[in-house]
């Protein structure tokens, strides 16, 4: 009488799961039927996901470390065209300034302008991604031939002007400080 008094009290305190869960461990286990096929499809995808993650670890096992040889690389006449889509949306989510540096930096690669196409897709069809394309494409025809005279290792405008420590190579005359004074 007074366990059964305790248990009302305690499924009334507001614990929420009550002693209800607690039952099924203290049942015979005659009484106990335990569901196969949920245990059985469990094991087994237990068994494949240790099977692949065993299969990847292939692949830390021995490392593949792989080096540049600049001087097997084919002449620029010998290169294929490349031709890079820069997709956008929505100006508001993403800034067209961002996609304009992310143009400019396509366009300074360090490949044959001849076989290198730069391609803008926007969706949206707006008119502040269209203005700050032209706008970009004007300052590409003086940002590209700068960044290739002096051999700048940055290609993205915002970070060489926006960083402390300028990529400026060896140039520190009067020609190339009128240069960067221009597109700035």
């Amino acid at each position: 009488m007074l366990t059964m008094k305790v248990i009302q009290r305690w499924r009334g305190s507001g614990s929420g799961l009550g002693i209800e869960w607690l039952s099924f461990f203290f049942q015979h286990p005659q009484n106990i039927t335990i569901p196969t096929l949920p245990w059985l499809l469990i094991f087994v995808s237990e068994l494949i996901l240790s099977f692949a993650w065993f299969l990847q670890q292939a692949c830390r096992w021995r490392p593949v470390y792989r080096t540049v040889f600049p001087e097997r690389l084919p002449a620029d006449d010998k290169l294929p065209a490349i031709d890079v889509f820069i997709c956008t949306a929505d100006p508001n989510k993403e800034p067209s300034v961002e996609v304009m540096n992310t143009v400019i930096s396509a366009m300074a690669l360090d490949y044959p302008p001849e076989k290198l196409h730069v391609y803008i897709s926007d969706d949206a069809g707006s008119d502040a991604t269209l203005h700050c394309t032209k706008e970009a494409w004007n300052f590409a025809k003086y940002w590209v031939p700068f960044r290739r005279k002096y051999g700048l290792v940055t290609a993205c405008p915002d970070v060489y002007f926006s960083s402390s420590e300028n990529d400026n190579g060896d140039y520190k005359g009067s020609e190339f400080k009128a240069e960067r004074k221009k597109m700035e």
